[in-house]
């Protein structure tokens, strides 16, 4: 098959959406198609163009077999509402242009979130007509509004119609969690009309494998019990529950359990300058690190900290942090309800705790701090019943068959 994919992020990014389409298409290629990625310059999440890139008109390039075609947008970084705006609709407008001018495929993909590089599919399936799949990872507008973006109800109610016409357009959708199929069907999608392709591990990075020493010393976490957070600092994490964890644990004299945040966004400078000002040094926040160094973060951490907001709709998400955790073989605390709870917890993989409660965190932490067992029990669950069972490769290969199934139709 010529397969083009549409997505805001690609590697060298290194967050969710960018690794599962590299993973994918990397995979595809592999097994003999023809891969072309559309998206913007990596800037993720500052908004600066990565070394050896520049925000030009348009550029080509080679990964791993895969072509990838960049086309300028305006950048603007990960946090704010107006500039992310422009951000997104100029990757539509240069998408969708660039799309019309190269040659035909056989199926196209547009992955949404971004919202509008999912419109970036209609437009361009509106004026070329070739099969159409939307692959949803997350809610819009319903979780701009959820976390307070600060958008204008008017603009919402737009955002509202504009998305239900986009799931009406699209030939197929996939999801990455059966939660997203109740959504989608309470807007009117038929059942029969969706596919779920869930996350998975990509077993070539994330494995088991002995605590990275030299990484926890620089850090100045040797000898203690790491709990880590890896991953976007978004409005959506709801992370000041690790501040409030760390006052806590301070207060209780555990200082053998630190709290680590691994990453960028939004909401890193409020954490950190909250952590600062109680003087809490159980809560270390390292910032962005290379994509490369991730799986040794989630390898050396004791345990590792899946998060979101206490809200209906993040009930029905299913974080790429759960599969990232087992592969390393690394037990979890869920503090997302839903359909990744009972994941996790079926499996018996982790500790669940009410999203946002400070209280239920620290003693899932006490309680695996005082019995390594424990976490050395879930950990492997984790690996035996997640990790084997839900991996990029067989991933590639389902997604494979609903893209088939999308051409006869």
């Amino acid at each position: 098959m010529k397969i083009l994919f549409l997505t805001h992020y690609y590697t060298p990014e290194g967050n969710a959406p960018a690794s599962r389409v590299s993973a994918l298409a990397e995979r595809w290629v592999k097994a003999g198609h023809e891969v072309t990625v559309l998206t913007g310059f990596p800037n993720v999440p500052d908004g600066v163009v990565y070394e050896g890139y520049r925000n030009r008109w348009k550029q080509v390039e080679e990964i791993k077999g895969v072509r990838v075609v960049r086309v300028w947008t305006f950048l603007a970084p990960n946090k704010g509402t107006a500039r992310r705006i422009l951000n997104y609709l100029s990757y539509m407008f240069r998408a969708t242009l660039c799309g019309l001018l190269m040659k035909r495929p056989d199926v196209m993909i547009a992955t949404s979130p971004q919202f509008f590089c999912g419109w970036a599919g209609v437009l361009l399936h509106a004026a070329r007509r070739f099969p159409f799949l939307l692959e949803i990872r997350d809610i819009w507008p319903e979780s701009i509004a959820t976390v307070e973006a600060g958008v204008s109800a008017g603009i919402l109610k737009v955002l509202g119609k504009m998305e239900k016409i986009m799931y009406h357009v699209a030939d197929n959708i996939v999801t990455v969690g059966d939660g997203y199929v109740e959504k989608l069907v309470e807007r009117g999608v038929p059942r029969d009309k969706i596919d779920v392709i869930m996350n998975g591990v990509d077993a070539t990075m994330f494995y088991p494998r002995e605590k990275n020493l030299k990484l926890l010393d620089r850090n100045g976490l040797s000898g203690k019990f790491v709990c880590s957070y890896i991953g976007t600092v978004g409005m959506a994490c709801g992370l000041m529950v690790v501040v409030e964890a760390g006052e806590l644990l301070r207060r209780m004299g555990r200082d053998d359990i630190r709290l680590v945040v691994v990453g960028d966004g939004a909401s890193r400078e409020a954490l950190e300058r909250e952590a600062r000002e109680r003087g809490l040094t159980n809560v270390v926040m390292v910032g962005r690190r290379p994509k490369q160094e991730m799986p040794d973060w989630v390898a050396s951490s004791d345990v590792n900290l899946i998060h979101l907001r206490k809200t209906d709709l993040f009930a029905t998400v299913m974080p790429s942090k759960i599969f990232e955790s087992a592969g390393c073989g690394r037990p979890m605390i869920i503090g997302v309800g839903g359909f990744a709870e009972k994941l996790v917890l079926d499996a018996q993989a982790g500790i669940a705790m009410e999203p946002e409660n400070a209280k239920e965190l620290v003693g899932a932490l006490v309680r695996l701090a005082d019995d390594h067992a424990l976490g050395a029990r879930l950990g492997q669950n984790a690996h035996d019943y997640i990790a084997k069972i839900h991996n990029r490769n067989q991933q590639a290969l389902d997604y494979l068959a609903v893209l088939r199934k999308a051409i006869k139709q």
